[in-house]
C-alpha cells in the first residue's frame, strides 16, 4: 500500500468576482462554503455548501465560480446563502494533484463528494444530487481529505 496523501486546503478567499476571475485557465475542484453558518448534516456540522468541478481550462474554476457568483448557474442555495453573508471559496488546482491522482477529474471529484457523504452522511447542501456514483475503491487512491478545515 502506498502512503497516504493527505489534501489540505488553501486560504480561503471572499466569494467575490476580483478574487475569482485570476482563476480563469485553471481546472480543478472547488467549494463553497459559509465562514459561520454550521450545517447540520446527519453524522456531523460543516460550513461547506457546495463541491463543484471544472474539467476543462476553456470552462476554468474562475468560470464556473463567476458564474455561482452572478446566480448564471441557477444554483437557488448558494444564490439565497449569498444573501445572508458573504461566502468563501477555496480551490485545488488539478495539474497540482495529476503525480499522485492517476484517474479523470471526474473521478477526483466522485471522489470527493463520496468522501463527504461518508464523514456527513448526505451531499454538500447545495449539491442537488440525487443518487450516489460510487467510486470504485481502486479509483479512491490514498487520498485523505481534510474535511475539519470547513469546520
Amino acid at each position: 500500500m502506498e502512503n497516504e496523501i493527505t489534501i489540505y486546503f488553501d486560504e480561503p478567499k471572499k466569494f467575490e468576482a476580483s478574487n475569482i476571475r485570476p482563476l480563469n485557465g485553471l481546472a480543478g475542484l472547488y467549494f463553497i462554503f459559509s465562514k459561520s453558518i454550521d450545517i447540520q448534516y446527519p453524522f456531523a456540522k460543516s460550513k461547506l455548501l457546495y463541491i463543484g468541478m471544472s474539467e476543462k481550462k476553456t470552462n476554468s474554476i474562475g468560470s464556473r465560480l463567476l458564474s455561482h457568483f452572478e446566480g448564471k448557474s441557477k444554483n437557488v442555495g448558494l444564490i439565497n446563502y449569498r444573501k445572508i453573508e458573504p461566502l468563501y471559496f477555496t480551490y485545488i488546482n488539478f495539474e497540482i494533484l495529476q503525480n499522485v491522482w492517476k484517474f479523470r477529474i471526474e473521478d477526483l471529484e466522485s471522489h470527493f463528494i463520496s468522501n463527504f457523504v461518508e464523514n456527513y452522511g448526505v451531499y454538500p447542501i447545495c449539491n442537488n444530487k440525487t443518487g450516489l456514483t460510487v467510486l470504485d475503491k481502486k479509483q479512491s487512491g490514498n487520498l485523505k481529505i481534510d474535511w475539519k478545515y470547513f469546520k
